[in-house]
């Protein structure tokens, strides 16, 4: 069997009175040992074979890899140096003469005398070590979420830095200085500052993230992480838009009523997931309902409502050329409590990974300021002031995460994303730059009815992907998270900028 070596601490050896050793024992004294079966912690070694051949070993250092979801087995990396005054021991398992309980030590020296621990002693040693060497890769995985987060907040400034630059040759209209990006970055700073005060208090009352148990293994470390992150991030995204843009603006009043509509749907979710301790707060007829109630009470007040346009005219869809621009009439307010539903559910299901949502829907609230820029002004600033809002908790949310949004966030991003697409008519602007929201409701779509489907037609049912949403899909293809992320903000960015310029030519 292959060999494997442990690093014995002299302060154990003292406790068992070997203060007086014929060599310095240096603290990271190698051992060696037989080694067992990746998931078998029985030592099984035998001393009479040690004796026989009077084995020695070389001096060295062995470095674990600690255990973590990523891990499977316990792998070992064995790193040859000579160290000085390092004294070499051989563990050994007596089988024989020795009791199952003990492993015998024998220093190099054959003047010395022998060394003898309990087993409970070397293991706990053994899981002491794994747990300390086990954070720099921890460490070196926060640093690939904290590079990734970084990357975008990068790329929506200076995006909206160049939008700002050459604003006046897109609309023809003498906006300030810095139109969008100073609402982006006030919301940024205000909601991650705000989390160093909310976060340990969700942390204080406890108020943590149900797991599914039919999710991925590796999720199941995610159980005490805080949820219900909307509480802090949502309102500072409305507040500032609603200050910069003006209390008397109409846009930004609807949509803004209409995002805190959809969070306190989101928030009576968490709530009573929480209370129930199971991860199924309301029922998805009475989550539908409201979400439709909504979306309903939202295309009454459009029409109601005199809400500034340049075609003087309601119910319009404007499309690129040569479609140009369509009028759908009654159609219009289905659209749009059709709209509301899917956004909200679409952003809910794409919140299984850290930053995903967050991350996705602030390249989503950008593309849609840039789209809108020509037709609603104000409704540009409460996009890239949500979309700030989302940065700032993206700074708390990246990998790994210290608080989720919940429903409370989910719901509500979807709510005000659909509330700028039916104020201004972009919805196939907002089609394009929620890619990522499509293809996650698509995917469970796809996989409950053809499960469906199969189980009828042949009695057994079968699935197209492993697991639904797909993000859980491409995790159990062996992808790790940040990687997911990282891939899903790239795809964002691209359609990002396809939307607004298609706003931008349809407008």
């Amino acid at each position: 069997m292959p060999s494997h070596s442990h690093s014995l601490k002299l302060s154990h050896l003292s406790r068992l009175g070997l203060s007086r050793l014929p060599k310095p024992v240096s603290l990271f004294a190698p051992v060696r040992f037989r080694s067992v079966p990746p998931f078998s912690l029985d030592l099984k070694l035998s001393a009479p074979i040690v004796r026989r051949h009077e084995c020695r070993l070389r001096r060295r250092r062995v470095r674990f890899k600690a255990f973590d979801e990523d891990s499977v087995g316990i792998p070992f990396l064995d790193d040859w140096s000579d160290g000085d005054g390092a004294a070499g021991y051989v563990l050994s398992s007596s089988e024989d003469e020795e009791s199952d309980s003990e492993i015998v030590i024998y220093p190099i020296t054959d003047d010395s005398p022998r060394v003898r621990i309990s087993t409970d002693e070397a293991f706990a040693m053994t899981t002491q070590r794994f747990a300390m060497l086990g954070r720099k890769r921890r460490k070196q995985r926060n640093k690939f979420g904290v590079l990734i987060s970084v990357g975008l907040i990068v790329f929506l400034t200076v995006l909206l830095l160049f939008v700002d630059w050459c604003a006046w040759r897109i609309v023809r209209l003498p906006f300030g200085q810095f139109y969008l990006t100073r609402p982006f970055l006030i919301s940024a700073i205000l909601v991650s500052c705000a989390g160093y005060v909310c976060v340990p208090l969700l942390y204080r009352f406890r108020i943590r993230q149900i797991i599914r148990k039919e999710g991925p293994a590796g999720h199941s470390l995610k159980k005490r992480t805080p949820t219900m992150g909307g509480l802090f991030f949502v309102p500072i995204g409305v507040t500032v838009a609603r200050f910069i843009a003006g209390f008397s603006s109409t846009e930004v009043s609807g949509a803004a009523a209409a995002t805190l509509g959809f969070a306190a749907i989101g928030l009576v979710d968490d709530i009573l997931t929480i209370i129930k301790n199971h991860n199924s707060g309301l029922s998805a007829r009475v989550k539908l309902l409201l979400e439709v109630a909504v979306g309903t009470w939202f295309s009454f007040w459009l029409v109601t409502t005199n809400i500034s346009s340049p075609y003087s005219m309601k119910m319009l869809l404007p499309l690129p050329a040569p479609v140009g621009l369509v009028c759908l009439g009654k159609f219009y307010l289905l659209l749009t409590s059709f709209c509301f539903v899917s956004m909200g559910n679409g952003v809910n299901l794409t919140d299984g990974l850290d930053g995903l949502a967050g991350g996705t829907a602030a390249l989503a609230f950008i593309a849609m300021s840039i789209a809108v820029l020509p037709i609603c002004s104000d409704l540009a600033i409460f996009g890239a002031s949500m979309a700030g809002a989302c940065v700032g908790f993206l700074l708390h949310n990246r990998y790994r995460a210290s608080v989720f949004m919940g429903d409370t966030g989910s719901l509500a991003l979807g709510g005000a994303l659909a509330a700028m697409a039916a104020c201004t008519g972009m919805f196939f602007p907002l089609f394009i730059s929620s890619g990522i929201f499509v293809m996650e409701a698509s995917s469970v779509i796809i996989q409950v009815l053809y499960f469906k489907t199969t189980k009828n037609l042949w009695g057994a049912g079968r699935r197209v992907f492993r697991m639904a949403p797909l993000h859980h899909h491409l995790e159990l293809c062996g992808i790790k998270e940040p990687v997911i992320v990282a891939g899903a903000y790239v795809i964002s960015s691209i359609l990002a900028l396809y939307a607004g310029y298609v706003g931008l030519i349809s407008a």
